[in-house]
């Protein structure tokens, strides 16, 4: 003969359809929020030591976009120098001059390359034909950017940390560094496709040089060096098996513990039914 199943198991109870109702709900409140972790994409961050774009031949792109607007622009240039003896004044290649305030000022918008080797660039008078009495370098930088632009909303980092930076309440005739601590930065999105761009760190100060012939020339320096630590941002998403594992382990999970809080309700409810019942004989 077969063994009969306990009552819990077979009499169906209001506390037994509350508690299925229950489950069913909070079945379906983790199994959504499981979908929602499945589907979106986390980004994870490491630092390593190496230069991660070897094939660039030793070079980063930069962008620059700043207002001088008490300067005329045929006064206005970009000087680049470094440890490799790159000495160039007056960049020209792929950079504009935007007049301002009537001609009164002058916008300069260029893009670049520098070596990937300590040095500096600087906006200036150095490249005019005569040099000013009393240049005035107050200024707005609107961008300062290295290599490609990252298109991860996830991504918060230091890619334009001067722009925006304000200087035109700054005494006009000083001048003005900005030291430049330029961090590699790698990212890596779900097809294995890598973009290569840089953060960087900065600190200002700002001055009036004299040397023994008198008051030095002022001008906008942008001092840099690079960073041994490259920053790795890899997008990545939960596998599809740990989704299905964790389903399942979620509907077992639950319907077990239901049945032991329903039986441990059932059986509770019927010892009360029986002492009732002996109190009433």
């Amino acid at each position: 003969p077969f063994s009969s199943l306990p009552k819990d198991l077979t009499q169906p109870t209001y506390t037994g359809a509350f508690i299925s109702i229950l489950c069913c709900i909070f079945i379906l409140f983790l199994f959504l929020s499981e979908l929602t972790g499945f589907i979106a994409t986390e980004i994870v961050n490491e630092l390593y030591v190496d230069d991660p774009d070897k094939d660039s031949g030793g070079k980063i792109d930069v962008s620059l976009n700043i207002s001088l607007p008490n300067l005329h622009c045929e006064l206005l240039g970009l000087d680049i120098q470094d440890e490799m003896g790159r000495h160039e004044v007056g960049h020209i290649d792929n950079s504009m001059k935007v007049p301002l305030n009537d001609g009164r000022g002058c916008r300069l918008e260029a893009e670049f390359t520098i070596n990937k080797v300590p040095g500096n660039f600087h906006v200036s008078t150095h490249s005019a034909t005569a040099q000013p009495q009393n240049p005035d370098m107050t200024h707005t930088i609107h961008k300062l950017a290295f290599g490609d632009k990252l298109q991860a909303q996830k991504v918060q980092g230091a890619f334009n940390a001067l722009g925006g930076a304000d200087k035109l309440s700054s005494n006009p005739l000083a001048s003005h560094d900005y030291i430049l601590k330029i961090v590699p930065t790698v990212y890596e999105d779900l097809s294995g496709k890598q973009r290569f761009s840089y953060q960087y760190t900065v600190a200002n100060k700002e001055y009036v040089a004299y040397s023994h012939t008198g008051r030095i020339i002022p001008a906008i320096w942008f001092r840099y060096d690079l960073s041994p630590i490259t920053v790795k941002y890899t997008e990545r998403r939960q596998p599809v098996y740990r989704f299905i594992t964790t389903i399942c382990a979620i509907v077992g999970g639950t319907f077990t513990v239901a049945g032991i809080i329903d039986s441990c309700i059932f059986t509770a409810s019927e010892a009360w039914k029986k002492i009732q019942i002996g109190k009433m004989s």
